[in-house]
């Protein structure tokens, strides 16, 4: 149990690192929102259904955050934290007794829907943007569809090692 304990922390670390990297490595920037597209919310989805409700959301929130900070979004970072780690909280718990693809569609989906609304809401009105916020809708909805997709290739290539079968989801667990 032991073990297992500070394998989900490399893990959890690691996936920080992972995030942040993604999301600032992979970015296409978004002129009419002054923000861009990235691809650190696969690995934010992915975190969630591979570490579970603990270190999943927790990866997802501090490596989110720290993209947030070192691209000069700090005021976004506590609203990152809080929506990031909600977003592998939602995917860990739906997977979590029904690990199938389909679920994994469902929790991706829903995890997406709850960025896109976070955001809206904290643009909206505590960063009092108003109606201006719901510019970044459709380019928050582009990239957690971009998500969803690379998210269901890396667990189905997952699912094809036994060796990372075992890493992730221990030994003798159902894959996805």
């Amino acid at each position: 149990m032991k073990y297992r304990r500070i394998q989900q922390a490399v893990l959890g670390s690691l996936f920080a690192a992972l995030i942040c990297v993604a999301t600032l490595v992979v970015q296409i920037p978004v002129p009419a929102t002054h923000g861009y597209i990235n691809l650190g919310d696969c690995f934010v989805v992915l975190s969630g259904i591979l570490l579970g409700p603990v270190y999943g959301p927790l990866a997802s929130g501090i490596g989110s955050a720290l993209t947030d900070v070192i691209t000069g979004y700090a005021v976004y970072a506590p609203a990152t934290f809080i929506i990031k780690a909600l977003m592998a909280f939602v995917c860990a718990i739906i997977t979590k007794k029904h690990k199938t693809a389909l679920f994994t569609v469902i929790a991706s989906f829903i995890a997406e829907v709850f960025m896109t609304a976070g955001y809206y809401a904290f643009e909206a009105f505590i960063l009092k943007f108003g109606a201006a916020a719901a510019a970044e809708v459709p380019m928050n909805l582009i990239q957690g569809a971009a998500s969803i997709i690379i998210s269901i290739l890396i667990i189905s290539a997952i699912n094809k090692s036994e060796k990372l079968r075992n890493m992730f989801y221990g030994k003798g667990s159902d894959e996805l």
